[in-house]
């Protein structure tokens, strides 16, 4: 069934479930396909050299997170250890989590493992560190359903690190410094349960901030800082023809993707609540060409498939609302 899949005018359902097309993203998160500038690889190399945490900010849909993906991919160490800060995150989730209820229910019920390691969980910062040990020297502190493939160096990935609560990012400082931490629950039956990286293998910390909430002074001074511009015009082409190569044209000059980039940065300069940034710039080509509009076609000439596309670039009604009527200021549908 062509796209659109929906118009609201059908008396009953089909007879067979509709194909949709599958998900596209998979060429548009390809590392290999990320584009830095030299100032963003500079300051990549600073932390590396410095091994101290990267912290990275822009605009939301301007590659942050990506960035991680793109470092672990050229170092050849995997994909990131990911961590989503959320608004109850502690320092102790980046680390492992400690199932007490189930704990508590095994030594009540007498059932199920009494060792308090079994019940521990690493995440992102916590696996990373394990697992630049020797196997040999975290024995005591690996669960038996966790698999250690190290001795090896991890990225660790803690996207929207604003997004916690402010003291969040004050108590990761000596993990986060040092690289290593106490595990208490163990310390009943270990008496020193504390794991440290190993110096040699020092995973490489990478930290998101859409700016939402300033972080505290005594964090930023640990960390290397970058700021992500939204692209000018010549790298967002570039972008647009390796991540869309389906949809955007192999001739230098493209009617559709140069009208469209204008269009693209007029709407920037709306002051809209929430401004489109790459990500959906990538999400409204899509969109276009999948309504039928040609590469050889500008963006003046095709106003249906052009409003019909908004709700990629607008993320709230207002924005919405000023986007619609920009089009119809713009190009008139009787012009």
């Amino acid at each position: 069934m062509p796209f659109p899949f929906i118009t609201g005018q059908a008396k009953q359902p089909p007879a067979q479930p509709v194909p949709l097309p599958q998900p596209s993203r998979d060429k548009q998160l390809d590392p290999a396909g990320y584009l830095m500038d030299q100032e963003l690889a500079d300051a990549v190399n600073v932390a590396l050299l410095l091994s101290k945490p990267l912290l990275v900010t822009g605009e939301p849909g301007t590659g942050k997170t990506q960035l991680a993906y793109r470092v672990a991919w050229e170092l050849g160490l995997g994909e990131p250890l990911r961590f989503d800060a959320k608004s109850g995150s502690t320092a102790r989730d980046v680390l492992y989590r400690y199932d007490i209820l189930r704990r508590f229910h095994a030594a009540n019920t007498h059932s199920g493992s009494q060792k308090n390691l079994d019940y521990l969980t690493y995440e992102s910062l916590g696996k990373a560190i394990v697992l630049s040990c020797e196997q040999r020297d975290v024995k005591d502190f690996i669960p038996s359903d966790f698999e250690h493939t190290g001795p090896k160096r991890s990225v660790v990935l803690i996207d929207e690190i604003d997004k916690a609560p402010r003291d969040f990012p004050n108590d990761l400082l000596l993990e986060v410094e040092n690289l290593e931490f106490s595990i208490p629950e163990l310390s009943t039956q270990r008496p020193s349960a504390r794991v440290k990286a190993n110096p040699e293998l020092r995973p490489i910390l990478i930290l998101t901030s859409n700016s939402e909430q300033n972080l505290p002074d005594a964090f930023l001074r640990r960390c290397i800082y970058y700021h992500i511009r939204l692209p000018d015009e010549t790298s967002l082409l570039d972008i647009v023809r390796i991540r869309l190569p389906e949809v955007s044209s192999v001739q230098e000059n493209s009617p559709l993707l140069d009208s469209a980039l204008d269009f693209f940065f007029d709407v920037r300069k709306l002051g809209l609540q929430k401004p489109p940034s790459t990500a959906e710039l990538l999400d409204w080509l899509q969109v276009l060409e999948q309504y039928g509009v040609k590469q050889s076609t500008r963006i003046m000439d095709a106003r249906e498939p052009l409003l019909k596309s908004l709700s990629t670039l607008a993320k709230t009604q207002e924005d919405m609302v000023e986007l619609t009527d920009l089009v119809k200021r713009r190009f008139p549908k009787d012009a």
